[in-house]
């Protein structure tokens, strides 16, 4: 959600209109861009991609890098940008966008600016408009501008991770041992899991839908509230986990793992309350045909289209990621971020991050509910303000405790 959108118009008064959470609409007075340069999509009358690059300010480029990288990502070739260039004679901004295209590895684009430019009588000198170089592999043309996005913040956000998340210790010697931990720590793991989604559950309660003592037939409160089904979700999908934790402890990739189960885990996850038809069956079809949104939060999640373009990248990102604490924070981070899900993303965030924890050797990590404010501030910040620091600091910070032997979360009691 943008903190203010500015819209053009020969009428405009060029002043803000103030709306909620510190957001505005700011009407600018001005002529109109020509015909060519406007493009419609979804009702909105917008500037066409290569006129908006031309016309963009030197600071949106180190302001927003990564609305910049992505928008760039979406240009095939030069011809659409250079067309505009040559004939409003933009040699500074042919120099900048040169500059920006060879910052995401576009060398064949910013070549051709340079050439065509000085073919056509003008100097122009290539800058840089970005505050740092990223070392990008990027399809030929990205088609989705979501899928584009998810690969350039990765990219941005990969070094600071390393900088601020604990070096991964390698893996178990003792797999058997790490499972065994793994069993020892389910009632802690659901019960903080759980209440931090608002579930209000005991020890007890999951306990008990652990044990098998669950009957939703015959004991109605068993089948009637919704706290009893989350909890035996939780225990089914934990089970399904397991495997996969087992499977990286074996030494298959860590995000090809998930790629292949994290669709049983979501169906495990809601199969109790399907079966007691609070959620329908075709909810646990697979990624959501709707739109979500969170309470709370200035970020908004991608549209069911955009999802299924992000979720391939993002797995294949995580495939292809070589340092197991990247794995980790951005795997958690950028999987709610796109929030596949219209329910349980959550969850299934913190399940993939532990899957991750176990491929780099990490203890299996609890996030407490009394932290559940501190966590989510360091999620929004991450999604809204791209700064991904707080967030793998918070982490760091729980499995610095786990691995100094520390209990960071604990059960209520009395």
């Amino acid at each position: 959600m943008p903190g203010q959108l500015r819209v053009r118009s020969p009428t405009g008064g060029n002043k803000p209109t103030v709306l909620l959470h510190g957001t505005s609409i700011f009407d600018i007075r001005a002529s109109m861009p020509a015909a060519h340069d406007i493009a419609e999509i979804d009702g909105l009358r917008l500037y066409a991609l290569p006129a908006a690059l031309v016309e963009t300010s030197p600071t949106f480029f180190s302001q927003k890098p990564t609305d910049a990288r992505t928008a760039l990502t979406m240009v095939s070739d030069a011809s659409e940008i250079l067309a505009r260039l040559l004939e409003g004679g933009h040699s500074t901004i042919a120099g900048r966008l040169a500059g920006a295209f060879r910052n995401i590895g576009r060398e064949r684009i910013a070549d051709d600016i340079i050439r065509s430019m000085q073919a056509a009588g003008y100097t122009v000198r290539e800058t840089d408009p970005f505050d740092i170089r990223l070392e990008l592999s990027l399809p030929r043309r990205e088609t989705s501008p979501y899928a584009g996005r998810i690969r350039v913040m990765w990219q941005e956000m990969r070094g600071e991770v390393i900088d601020n998340f604990p070096e991964a210790p390698g893996g178990p010697s003792d797999v058997a041992g790490y499972l065994r931990r793994v069993d020892d720590i389910y009632v802690t793991d659901a019960y903080h899991s759980l209440s931090i989604e608002g579930y209000r559950v005991s020890p007890e309660l999951i306990d008990r839908v652990r044990s098998g003592n669950w009957n939703p037939d015959g004991d109605p409160q068993d089948g009637e509230y919704r706290d009893a089904l989350a909890a035996r979700g939780y225990y089914q999908a934990f089970e399904a986990v397991k495997r996969s934790v087992g499977s990286v402890l074996a030494n298959e990739n860590p995000g090809r793992v998930v790629d292949d189960d994290h669709g049983q885990w979501y169906r495990e996850l809601f199969a109790p309350s399907v079966a007691a038809g609070i959620v329908k069956p075709g909810d646990l079809a697979g990624y959501r045909s709707d739109r979500v949104f969170i309470r709370n939060s200035m970020h908004v999640p991608l549209s069911p289209n955009a999802v299924r373009d992000a979720m391939p990248v993002f797995f294949e990102m995580l495939e292809a990621e070589e340092q197991p604490g990247v794995r980790v924070v951005l795997g958690h981070f950028i999987f709610v971020y796109i929030h596949p899900y219209m329910d349980g993303n959550g969850r299934m965030g913190r399940f993939l991050m532990n899957v991750m924890m176990a491929a780099g050797g990490y203890p299996w990590t609890i996030i407490p509910v009394q932290r559940r404010a501190a966590y989510m501030a360091a999620l929004e910040r991450a999604s809204v303000h791209q700064d991904i620091v707080p967030f793998s600091r918070f982490l760091g910070e729980l499995v610095d405790q786990g691995m100094s032997g520390k209990t960071a979360a604990t059960l209520p009691t009395g």
